[in-house]
């Protein structure tokens, strides 16, 4: 008897269980992940590898996008600032589209494999646009261009084959990033945290090449090459990503995660008059060791959010059939999982106004840094949208910092494995981030001066180096390190298991409401501000507004918007799974 109790109900040995992950995640064959041989920073690297090139393909095709339509497809300012804003919303869009294939069917893996390739087509027809005759806009010898309809509408079609394509990466190569290391191995799951901070300095990476090296490419040698080359990276990060596939620990789709929440609500609904037991063991959830959704651990029971408790609740009704409908009575996990995605909008909420901060640096620090002296050195001068640089250079800077020396000795006070909670390092950016805005209404305030005291009223640029910027990019920079990635980690940690590409997507979605909140702003303030004839806060002639004046207030909306993310995190309940996968 005691050799017997040496065996699992598989049949295998104790010791041979322990050799695979009990998260549920399978290898490319379909078997049990072995530990020794898939996942953690074995598998990551090709992982991280893709990342940086889709990264590094994005941005250097984006970035300078405004002025190929501007001087190559013949657009105005404002048409081809709109048509950007509207792709780039796009781009925002389609993660939900991936994030439900990969959540309910296909899985993260071939989710991404199927559309890095759909992505790969849409980079190659952009370059053919740029490139070959008959494609690529007529211009005449002194620059002038005028593209056909059908040289416009293939260019389009080519840029929203790139965002149908990054909307099943983005969503989706995070998680299955955090997927390698095993949920239930507390030494894989410390890795995991310093994996989130290593996929984000990838990005940024990517993101300093594209801005510098590539807009450079395309402004000095040509389109072609400038398109061809984000191209070439996008081919890249598919076979880095293909490489490793026999290495991957993959998590099983567990269906529909939009028809479950839907069943839990009506089931809810149908029984809203339904006493829920004060005992919750009575609820419904099925007697085996696993849940019954796919890939899929069991959550215990939590007490808030109780009316979808209902959901759960046995009446005679529900076994008239050999099987319980599924729209009448649905698990406890079941009801669970629509209680972590309800908890998780208020700390999705909080991210807007951090977003909307983030924005400033595409906007109105642009802007700001138009009217201040752009030398360095005699003959050269440096593009006002061109700092940003020092974001992507903070962020290098920050996170290796924060990895091995924050993480580490906060581990020595907390005992925590990661140092901080998720929640803890995004209120900490969510902090930092007012210093940001604080450091560029006090930089307006001292440019003013100079403008009042010397009359610069109508010079378009004043002497006052470009560079005092440097402070709030950098800020920012730092402030990313801490909320950016604490909220991927925060979203990937707090999403059911069969739901995580979803929570990635919704993660992904704060970006683009920042921007809406941002310009939304901007026409509220101009409105208001501009009444009886007054010139307003941002006119075009800064230096008889009060830019500073706006900056001031995202500054006091992210004092309130910190203040309420703290009341959020006090009463956030952690989500419990409960046992292991097989």
């Amino acid at each position: 008897m005691a050799e017997a109790d040496n065996y699992t109900k598989d049949g295998t040995t104790m010791a041979e269980e322990d050799n695979y992950t009990k998260d549920g995640t399978i290898n490319y064959q379909g078997n049990p992940a072995n530990k020794k041989k898939t996942g953690t920073w074995t598998a990551c690297p090709y992982i991280l590898g893709n990342e940086f090139c889709e990264r590094l393909a994005y941005y250097g095709m984006s970035s300078n996008l405004v002025l190929y339509f501007k001087h190559k497809l013949h657009q105005s300012s404002a048409t081809a600032s709109k048509n950007v804003l509207n792709w780039s919303g796009t781009c925002y869009i389609t993660p939900f589209i991936g994030a439900f294939l990969a959540d309910a069917y296909l899985g993260r893996y071939w989710t991404i494999a199927s559309f890095s390739i759909i992505y790969v087509i849409g980079m190659t027809l952009l370059t053919v646009t740029a490139s070959v005759p008959g494609l690529k806009p007529n211009c005449s010898p002194s620059g002038a261009c005028d593209p056909t309809e059908t040289q416009t509408a293939v260019c389009f079609l080519a840029l929203y084959l790139v965002a149908l394509g990054t909307g099943g990466i983005k969503p989706c190569v995070s998680s299955y990033g955090a997927d390698q290391f095993d949920d239930t191995d507390e030494h894989e799951k410390t890795h995991k945290s310093s994996f989130f901070n290593w996929f984000y300095l990838s990005i940024n990476v990517g993101a300093l090449i594209a801005g510098s090296i590539l807009v450079w490419i395309q402004e000095n040698i040509g389109w072609g090459v400038g398109f061809g080359i984000p191209a070439a990276a996008m081919a890249i990060a598919v076979v880095s990503f293909f490489s490793g596939t026999r290495l991957y620990r993959n998590q099983k789709p567990g269906g529909s995660p939009l028809t479950r929440m839907s069943q839990v609500v009506v089931a809810s609904l149908k029984k809203y008059r339904v006493q829920v037991p004060a005992d919750k063991s009575l609820l419904y959830e099925i007697a085996d060791g696993e849940s019954g959704i796919q890939g899929s651990r069991k959550l215990d029971h939590t007490k808030d959010l109780s009316f979808f408790d209902k959901a759960a609740v046995e009446i005679q009704s529900d076994h008239i059939k050999d099987s319980p409908d599924p729209w009448k009575l649905c698990t406890v996990t079941q009801v669970e999982e629509l209680k972590a995605i309800i908890r998780l909008l208020p700390v999705w909420a909080t991210g807007i106004i951090f977003s909307a901060v983030y924005s400033q640096m595409g906007s109105l620090f642009v802007v700001q840094g138009e009217s201040m002296d752009p030398h360095m050195g005699r003959h050269f001068e440096i593009p006002s949208a061109s700092l940003s640089i020092f974001d992507t250079i903070s962020v290098i800077f920050w996170v290796p910092i924060y990895d091995r020396i924050i993480v580490p000795v906060a581990r020595k006070f907390t005992g925590h494995s990661n140092g901080i909670t998720q929640l803890q390092r995004m209120g900490i950016g969510l902090f930092i981030s007012i210093f940001a805005m604080l450091s560029a209404g006090i930089l307006e305030v001292v440019r003013l001066g100079i403008v009042k005291r010397h009359n610069y009223y109508d010079h378009d640029r004043i002497p006052l180096s470009i560079f005092y910027q440097v402070p709030q990019y950098f800020i920012i920079g730092c402030a990313e390190v801490f909320t950016f990635i604490g909220q991927l980690e925060f979203f990937y940690e707090q999403a059911p298991d069969a739901m995580r590409s979803f929570c990635s997507a919704l993660s992904l979605t704060t970006v683009a409401l920042g921007n809406y909140l941002s310009s939304l702003l901007v026409t509220i303030v101009t409105d208001v501000s501009t009444r009886g004839g007054k010139l307003g806060w941002i006119p075009d002639n800064l230096n008889r507004g009060h830019l500073h004046y706006f900056f001031f207030l995202l500054a006091i909306l992210s004092v309130l918007n910190l203040v309420a993310f703290l009341f959020v995190a006090k009463w956030y309940t952690y989500k419990r799974a409960v046992g292991t996968l097989r």
